[in-house]
C-alpha cells in the first residue's frame, strides 16, 4: 500500500510540475510578490495531494512566534517535506540555495521566477557578499528569506555542521531569525521514494535579535535552540 500511495503522489507531482512551470514563466511581468503568491500555489497543491496520497499531515507548536515583519527562518533540514510546507506555514518567502537547481527543467524554471538567492557555494567569502546583497533586496521588498544551516538534508538522528551563512545575513540586514525544528525526515525520508502516513511536528521558537551579536554568536544561540527542540519531538509520526 505505502508503494502504491507513494506512487500516486509521484505522477501527480510529475503532471502538475510542467504546467505551475508554464504558469510560473506568464508571472515574469508581474511584480515579485504577486509571482510568489502564484506560483507557491504549487507547494500548497502538493502538500493537498501528500494529503490525500499518503497520509501526511502537519502541525505546529509556536505560530505565535512568527513576527509580523520580514525575518530569516534558519531551520532544521530532514526532507522535500519543508520545501512545500514552509510555503504554507511562513509569509510570502524566498529561498538560498545553489545556482545549479535553477537549470533543471520545469522545477528550476519555476524557481527562478520566485526570486530566490542564488549563489555560487565555490566562490567562499564571496559567496557571502552575494547572499547579503540579494538577502537585503529580498528584505526590502517584504520577503522573508529561509535557509538550511547543516546545508544538507540530514538522517533524524543526526545533526550536521551549522554553516554561518544565515547569521552572517542576519547581522548584516539586522534582522531577526526565527529558529524552526521539526521531524519531517521520519515520515519522508532523504532522497526516499516512499512517504508513512502520520502527523509532522514544526516547532517554531523565539524570534531572536540579531542586533549586537556577532555572526558566529547567533549562529551558536540558533543551533542551541534547533538541537534542543529537536529531543522534544516525536520519535514516531504516527
Amino acid at each position: 500500500m505505502l508503494v502504491l500511495r507513494s506512487l500516486l503522489y509521484t505522477l501527480g507531482m510529475w503532471l502538475l510540475t510542467p504546467i505551475y512551470a508554464f504558469i510560473a514563466i506568464l508571472t515574469f511581468p508581474l511584480p515579485p510578490i504577486w509571482r510568489y503568491q502564484i506560483i507557491s500555489g504549487w507547494a500548497r497543491s502538493m502538500l493537498w495531494w501528500l494529503r490525500v496520497t499518503c497520509g501526511i499531515r502537519y502541525r505546529i507548536i509556536g505560530q505565535e512566534n512568527i513576527p509580523t515583519t520580514p525575518s530569516i527562518i534558519l531551520a532544521k533540514h530532514q526532507s522535500a517535506w519543508e520545501t512545500l510546507a514552509f510555503q504554507q506555514i511562513f509569509p510570502p518567502q524566498v529561498w538560498v540555495l545553489k545556482r545549479e537547481l535553477l537549470w533543471i527543467p520545469f522545477f528550476g524554471w519555476g524557481l527562478a521566477m520566485t526570486s530566490p538567492i542564488a549563489i555560487n557555494r565555490s566562490a567562499g567569502r564571496e559567496a557571502l557578499k552575494q547572499m547579503v546583497a540579494q538577502g537585503k533586496d529580498r528584505l526590502k521588498k517584504g520577503f522573508w528569506v529561509v535557509i538550511f544551516p547543516e546545508g544538507t538534508r540530514m538522517a533524524p538522528g543526526t545533526k550536521g555542521k551549522y554553516h554561518i551563512g544565515g547569521a552572517w545575513l542576519a547581522t548584516h540586514t539586522q534582522s531577526n531569525v526565527v529558529p524552526v525544528a521539526h521531524n519531517a525526515g521520519t515520515l519522508w525520508p532523504k532522497n526516499s521514494f516512499l512517504k508513512k502516513p502520520g502527523t509532522i511536528t514544526v516547532h517554531i521558537g523565539p524570534a531572536i535579535a540579531s542586533a549586537g551579536l556577532k555572526p558566529d554568536e547567533l549562529n551558536q544561540r540558533v543551533e542551541a535552540w534547533i538541537e534542543s527542540a529537536m529531543t522534544e519531538l516525536p520519535a514516531s509520526n504516527a
